[in-house]
């Protein structure tokens, strides 16, 4: 790995994370007609979060990008990395590109000045890629108490729309960049203001309902999918409060 992280210390790699990198000189141009995020965006200093759509429109996998020279590293939820680079794999045909799962690590932290703001919220905390080290805790629980779903249990597998992920608030998606997988009905869905259910997170009592994604019972937390005039005791960090005013 060639870039300039900081190294790792006690307590703060993400385990259930992995790394793939693509390589090659057309990483850029293969990604970017691929994901929903603008691959000029994304430099070492600014990761972007971004996910690779259905053709409706509806998120496969969600990752955040990450420059490292001419390549692009792909930060992912480990459980799905290997079907993410099949996926990937599936688009190339004939470029010049590289699709390969590393050992890199990845780190989160609330304390110091190691890495750089999460790209969805700066308020999630600091991130960056080292090797591995000893797991941080405590990563989950702060993630959901302020609204940020992630990973294909929470998403699904092809269920949910993206801007119905908070993509728009939560910085995952380009409306200038052009055309990729899902562009069409996720461009629909911004211009015509219609995105009538979110992800959100909820306190519960470990009753799964038909709405439900998945239940954390340590945490009393939930996430499910609802419609924006039922959100009943769903979180509200000031994120998604300010995306639910109507305009005046």
């Amino acid at each position: 790995m060639t870039m300039n992280t900081p190294e790792t210390r006690p307590g703060t790699w993400l385990s259930d994370r992995a790394v793939l990198r693509i390589g090659g000189a057309e990483a850029r141009p293969f990604l970017q007609g691929l994901v929903t995020q603008d691959m000029g965006a994304v430099t070492p200093e600014t990761p972007q979060w971004a996910a690779l759509l259905s053709a409706q429109g509806k998120a496969l996998f969600d990752f955040l990008l990450w420059a490292d020279g001419d390549d692009i590293l792909i930060d992912c939820e480990g459980e799905v990395a290997d079907a993410l680079a099949k996926r990937l794999t599936l688009y190339r045909l004939r470029r010049a590109v590289t699709i390969e799962r590393t050992d890199i690590g990845v780190h989160w932290s609330l304390d110091g000045g190691e890495g750089v703001a999460d790209p969805r919220l700066a308020a999630l905390g600091r991130r960056w890629l080292a090797p591995a080290g000893d797991a941080a805790s405590g990563w989950l629980g702060h993630r959901l108490r302020h609204g940020v779903t992630e990973g294909r249990a929470e998403l699904g597998d092809g269920q949910t729309l993206w801007l119905e992920c908070n993509a728009r608030e939560l910085h995952g998606v380009s409306f200038t960049k052009g055309c990729y997988v899902g562009q069409e009905n996720t461009a629909r869905m911004n211009y015509r203001s219609t995105v009538n259910r979110r992800l959100v997170v909820v306190p519960t009592d470990d009753v799964a309902g038909p709405r439900t994604r998945i239940v954390y019972p340590d945490l009393g937390l939930a996430v499910e999918h609802r419609r924006i005039d039922d959100l009943g005791q769903a979180l509200r960090p000031d994120w998604l409060a300010a995306a639910l005013v109507e305009p005046a």
